[in-house]
């Protein structure tokens, strides 16, 4: 857990930005209920991070959380129907979770466009996490996705005027979602 509940309660009073909270932990429900309680917004959880992944998202939203399921480059989206009515958001890994500043895999783009297709008009977030760049951004939008997780591509800058640039030109490179 790289920032926990903690953390999440602590930086809660000084924003009122969206907190979007991925759990990559296995089992994730014993966590659930103190990042909900510490102010997430969304709270997303892994296909695999347990045995009954409709009880981890029904237990978000009796938080009165949005719930989100994030799927690995591997894992399959042939389940992603059954989910449709539960989830507010598909977080779609584009790189194997693990370390930051990894290349966004190819094939992902399709996988994205396969979703958006899937998902159709419903009100459900298609968000890209892993190797979102300059290079990459416009081509996950154009793909489908209309929220991008960007780690590396912003916080290698090294100062707050980097950081507001990068942010600028990813924006600017990610156009209107599609």
């Amino acid at each position: 857990i790289s920032f926990g509940p903690d953390v999440v309660r602590a930086l809660r009073p000084h924003t009122n930005a969206v907190f979007d909270c991925h759990l990559m932990i296995a089992p994730c429900d014993p966590y659930i209920e103190a990042f909900a309680k510490a102010g997430c917004d969304y709270i997303t959880v892994h296909m695999e991070s347990g045995p009954h992944v409709h009880r981890s998202l029904h237990a978000i939203k009796m938080l009165g959380k949005k719930a989100g399921i994030a799927i690995n480059p591997a894992t399959p989206i042939s389940s992603l129907p059954y989910l449709l009515d539960s989830i507010d958001l598909i977080n779609v890994m584009t790189v194997n979770p693990g370390f930051g500043g990894q290349r966004l895999i190819p094939a992902m783009l399709e996988k994205i466009a396969k979703i958006r297709n899937l998902v159709g008009k419903r009100p459900i977030d298609i968000e890209v996490d892993g190797g979102v760049t300059l290079e990459t951004a416009g081509l996950c939008t154009n793909a489908g996705a209309n929220v991008l997780v960007a780690g590396s591509a912003v916080f290698a800058g090294g100062t707050q005027d980097a950081y507001r640039q990068r942010i600028a030109g990813l924006r600017l490179v990610a156009g209107e979602p599609k």
